[in-house]
Parts: C-alpha cells; structure tokens; sequence
C-alpha cells in the first residue's frame, strides 16, 4: 500500500511530478472507497460509509422541511406576488444546497449525503420551474401541456448539478425523469393510460410501452459507455453505470417479458424464459448482476400485483430458482461464457473474469 511518504520520496527523487502523485493518491482513494476489499469479481455497491453519514443524512432531511416550513410561515397572509415569492424561495433553496453539496460532496466526499442532496437539488428545482410556467388551471381541467417543460428544464439543472459533484445516484434519477417527461408529454398530447401495465405491454395499443423500451434502449447505451470507460470498476464512472443499469433493466426486460406473461399461454411463459436467458447472457457478459436483479424483482413484483393466473406462480417460482443458481455459480458461469466469445469481441472494455 502506498503511503504519503511513498509519494513525497518519490516526487523528490524525481520519478513522480506532484500533479502525478496528485492522481496516484486519488485513485488509491477512490479504489479504496470502490469496494476494492470485495471479493475479486463481486458488484461494488454502497449506499453510505457508517452511521455519521445516516445522521447527516437525517438532518438533511429535517432541515429541508424546515425551510419550507419556515418560507410558508413567512409568507404568511399577506397579499404577495406568489410566483416571484416561491422563484426566491426555490433560488435560495438551490444556493444553500450547493454549497452544502460543496462541502459535503467535493471535500468531504460522502456518499449517502451525495445522493440526499441530488434529491433535495432536484425536487426543489422542479418545485420552482412548476411554480413559474405550469398553468394551476389548465392542470385542474385535464390538459397538461404546460408540465413537461419545467419538468424536462428541471432535469437539465440537475445534468448541470452532476457534472459539477459528478454524484452516480443523480444518473438514476435523470434516467428516471426522462422516462416521466416522455409519458407526461405524451399523455398531454393525447395518450391515455388505462392501467398501470399498460407502460409496458406492448399489446395495449398505446405509444406508452414503445416508450419505454425506446428509453430503455437509451440508458443501457448510456450506461454501457460508462462500464465500459472503466472495465475494472475503480471510479465512480461504473458507479454512473451501475444506477443507469438499475433503471434500464425494468424498461428492457419488463415492457418484453410482460407482454409475454399477459398471455398466460405455455408457449408465451416459454418464451419468456428465452428472453430472459438472453438478457442473462447479457448481464453474465457485461458483469452486471444489478441488471438482471432489477429486472426480474420488477417483473416479479408486477406479475404478482397486476397479473394473476396458475402460470404466474410457477414463473415466479422458476425465476427465483434460476437466481440462486445465478448468484451461486457466477463466476465460472461467466467465465466459461467469455471464452466462447469471438477473438474480436472488445473484452478488454470489460470486466476481467477471476476464474
């Protein structure tokens, strides 16, 4: 392991320039902070470091509610102009958690703080773009034209707030946000949604479905260049690609398998079943077990609350099955899939197998 006096050594003996030393430390740091103490081949994951970063993140909560609470009060009866009043309210709601996310974020780099403040930066972003062009009654009568726009200038402040903290949860929340702009847009030109399913079966007849494999398609491309600028998973790039992943297998897997499971026919479960082995072949390649795990949690989740039928139970049953033996054999799994690749496929853009 090297040390700061490593580093000092060698910059003095001229081996290293500080700017060297500089990026060396860095990435010792973010290696450190990756889950480099993982087990070779294991996903890093992690949501926070220790319970200081859970305290804080309690008194980021609490102190947001408290400054709206606090901007309500203010205002109190009097006659104001209420849309300049909550644009200065939403502006220095956006100061106060940059600066926060300055401290918090770029010095002190911690994690769960990071993702509570991108939240915080864009609901309060939102709240203030709503609050100046939506149009309360036109809203009131059905029509909602005017939402899409704050809501899609609300993500473009939040790409800005990303690449200034470069915070990976922020990435799922925009890949999030996309996909609702895209279904408020259509809807307010005319799209209706039925029932919940209806985002994803690409039998109801509407654009919804299309959509969201469109934008599915979108974010695995996304998140694929993220994986693939950083194949052995020391900076926070495969974090980016990691939260992109985790929406993107709801909108793949869900908006085919679905459709198919709404059939309640063998030969649709069947084919299912094949669908799902295709993406798992994907996720065994690309090393990605959160992308296969959202997916088939997802599909699972709405098979049981949306769908019913005999043939549901046995899927679930089957897809849990299939899981376990997934988790447990992983790694030779995947490294018996690698060497059936062709000699020209990039799999120095992935991850390496430890088998």
């Amino acid at each position: 392991m090297i040390d700061t006096d490593d580093l000092r050594a060698a910059i003095n003996s001229g081996l290293l320039s500080e700017r060297q030393a500089a990026d060396l430390a860095q990435l010792a740091q973010q290696r450190k902070t990756s889950g480099s103490d993982l087990s070779p081949g294991d996903e890093p994951f992690e949501l926070f470091r220790g319970f200081n970063e859970v305290f804080i993140i309690i008194g980021l909560f609490i102190l947001g509610i408290g400054w709206y609470s606090v901007a309500t009060l203010a205002l109190g009866d009097e006659i104001v102009d209420l849309k300049r009043y909550v644009i200065g309210v939403t502006l220095a709601g956006a100061v106060a958690i940059w600066l926060l996310s300055e401290y918090f974020i770029r010095k002190r780099r911690m994690i769960g703080p990071a993702s509570t403040l991108a939240i915080m930066f864009i609901i309060n972003a939102t709240f203030g773009f709503l609050s100046y062009f939506a149009e309360p009654f036109m809203v009131g009568q059905g029509n909602f034209e005017s939402i899409p726009l704050p809501l899609f200038l609300g993500l473009i402040s939040l790409l800005i707030y990303w690449w200034r903290f470069r915070v990976p949860f922020a990435m799922a929340i925009l890949a999030i946000g996309f996909f609702v702009v895209s279904m408020v847009f259509t809807a307010s030109k005319g799209g209706e949604i039925n029932e919940f399913k209806d985002l994803f079966l690409l039998s109801a007849g509407g654009p919804f479905a299309w959509i969201t494999l469109v934008l599915g398609l979108i974010v695995f491309a996304v998140a694929m260049m993220f994986d693939m600028s950083d194949p052995h998973r020391v900076t926070r790039r495969s974090t980016n690609g990691f939260w992109l992943h985790v929406v993107a297998a709801p909108a793949l897997i869900n908006t085919i398998g679905l459709t198919l499971l709404n059939q309640g026919t063998s030969a649709a479960n069947f084919g299912l079943f094949v669908v799902l082995g295709i993406f798992a072949v994907i996720a065994i390649i690309i090393d990605r077990r959160s992308f296969l795990i959202t997916a088939i949690g997802y599909i699972v989740t709405v098979a049981i609350t949306v769908l019913d039928g005999d043939g549901v139970a046995l899927t679930v049953l089957l897809l849990g099955a299939i899981m376990l033996f997934l988790g447990a054999f992983w790694e030779k799994i995947r490294a018996r899939t690698l060497r059936l690749l062709p000699a020209g496929f990039p799999l120095h853009r992935l991850p390496p197998s430890h088998v």
